[in-house]
Order: C-alpha cells, then structure tokens, then sequence
C-alpha cells in the first residue's frame, strides 16, 4: 500500500464518501473496500509510532493480561501460553499468542526458549485451524525491535486471517 499523508488520506477519503453517496454501483463496494484499506492504514500508522518511543523493561499489559489483573477472554491457554483476540485488529481475525513467560523479543531470547518458541508456533497453528483460517491461509507475524515495529516488548506471535493479505508487510 502507498503510505500517503494524511491530508491526501483524508481528501481520498472524502472522494470516496461522496462518490459512494451519490454514485450507482461500484462504488458502495469500492467506497466500502478503500474506508477499510484507509482505517486499517491509520491503526498501522499508530502502532509505527508506538514501536518508535516503545521500551524494553518493566511490566507489559500482557503481563497483566496473563496474570488477570487486566480482564481478558482467552481463546485458549495452556501452562505456557495464553490467545487473546487483538483489541487493535486489522484483518477479521487477529490473535495474538502471548507466552507466559516474560521474553522482551526474539532478539533477546536466550537458546533454553527453543522449546517454548515453537509452542508458540504450534499454538498458532491450531488457534487459526479453530478459526477456520486453513482453507485459505493465514499470516504469522513476530515483530522486533523499533524498526520491526514492536510496541509491546513482551513476545507475541500474530495470527491474522480472513481476508487476502498483501505484500510487502511494510
């Protein structure tokens, strides 16, 4: 996707409404497809700026989510993880894997995690068959560090499906 400013999101934006208002088909459809492309882009954007000031160290809201302190529904947990949906979602579904054990990023993840960072993965694996995300795919994402775009320096893994994923990433 072109990242573009966000005046010139905001003007195609409006284009976009005011041909979906008062034009025949399809543009309801497209309207409906670029909001979509449009907010998706603006919740990226913010999660970018939040991996720029983001901070190894400390407590982490998965922390608190892991220990209940924060209410959570989880998708699955066993003794070394938990699922949650994520509540900045941007495909139809996005889960995140979160390991109990506190790991800042893969980066910093010491040889005795192979174990768990394969759990991880084969954690991912049946939470996406649950969702029905075989038939057609799904993506897995880890990010790291600020320029991978980590704004939570407690390891997850994204599980994000149900709708064509583009590429590149970012």
């Amino acid at each position: 996707m072109v990242n573009l400013p966000g005046s010139k999101k905001c003007f195609l934006f409006s284009l976009v409404i005011i041909f979906s208002v008062f034009s025949p088909w399809p543009w309801p459809w497209f309207g409906a497809q670029l909001q979509r492309v449009l907010a998706s882009s603006y919740k990226m954007a913010d999660e970018t700026a939040k991996a720029q000031t983001a901070k190894p160290g400390g407590d982490t809201i998965f922390g608190k989510i892991i220990r209940k302190e924060i209410p959570s529904e989880f998708v699955y947990e066993d003794d070394q993880c938990v699922v949650i949906n994520d509540i900045n979602a941007v495909a139809p579904v996005h889960m995140l894997v979160i390991p109990k054990k506190a790991i800042n990023a893969v980066s910093t993840s010491d040889d005795s995690d192979e174990q768990l960072l394969g759990h991880l993965l084969v954690v991912a694996k049946k939470v996406a068959a649950e969702k029905n995300l075989n038939k057609d795919g799904y993506r897995l994402i880890i990010n790291d560090g600020r320029h991978g775009g980590q704004s939570v320096y407690h390891l997850h893994v994204h599980v994000m499906g149900g709708r064509q994923m583009n590429w590149p990433p970012g």
